[in-house]
């Protein structure tokens, strides 16, 4: 499977003859810019997609127009679906641990590609997860999870949420880089991982990973 990060949330997998593409931002320039802050990545263009996951409807990941193709697109949607890929599994989340009641619902998406579980854990910003959560994301391949804090988990709860998953490999995602001057960085979620690996790009096959039984940290290059 190819997989490569666009910055903050977004991803666009490929396998086979399926591309997914999950939380595309839209151009965040100028609100970024009127909130005092930058979000300066390449803007976003990917597809043509078969499937298009959206977590939660924030600018920062429900660009849906930049993705080309004609994909089904699941839009914060909890439940069993039906896609392109089979069935992909929303789980229900909230993006603070309040229960949702300061920044809104959150989607955990759960879907196969090449034979791989994959699982996209959005701006997730619970504590912990609920029993009945952990079982239906079950044991993932590759997991994407939010280290940077403020408005979702921090490094180090993400490193234990991949621990306690029992995840093989665990891509790190809505932090502070070169690019944005909010959030954390990565370090605190690299420092708390068994095994880091850092890659020169910001793509990377899934058939060039090891695996050795502990969750590996895989960063990627900012795009």
């Amino acid at each position: 499977m190819r997989v490569e990060w666009h910055g903050q949330s977004a991803f666009s997998l490929s396998g086979g003859s399926k591309t997914v593409v999950i939380d595309p931002f839209d151009d965040m320039g100028h609100l970024a810019r009127e909130r005092g802050m930058t979000f300066d990545y390449p803007r976003f263009e990917a597809g043509p997609a078969d499937l298009l996951l959206v977590t939660h409807e924030h600018r920062d990941h429900n660009g849906v127009d930049r993705v080309s193709g004609n994909p089904q697109t699941l839009r914060a949607s909890a439940g069993r679906h039906e896609s392109p890929l089979g069935e992909v599994i929303g789980v229900a989340s909230e993006h603070d641990e309040a229960a949702g009641t300061e920044r809104g619902p959150n989607t955990i998406f759960v879907f196969e590609l090449e034979g791989l579980r994959v699982v996209h854990f959005g701006d997730f910003g619970q504590a912990h997860l609920r029993p009945e959560q952990s079982a239906a994301i079950g044991r993932p391949d590759l997991l994407f999870v939010p280290v940077g804090g403020g408005p979702t988990i921090g490094g180090r709860a993400a490193a234990e949420l991949a621990d306690d998953l029992d995840a093989t490999w665990v891509v790190p995602m809505h932090y502070r880089t070169p690019r944005t001057d909010f959030l954390e960085d990565e370090e605190e979620f690299a420092a708390a991982m068994p095994e880091v690996q850092r890659l020169d790009s910001p793509a990377f096959d899934t058939a060039a990973l090891h695996r050795n039984g502990k969750p590996l940290a895989v960063i990627p290059a900012v795009p």
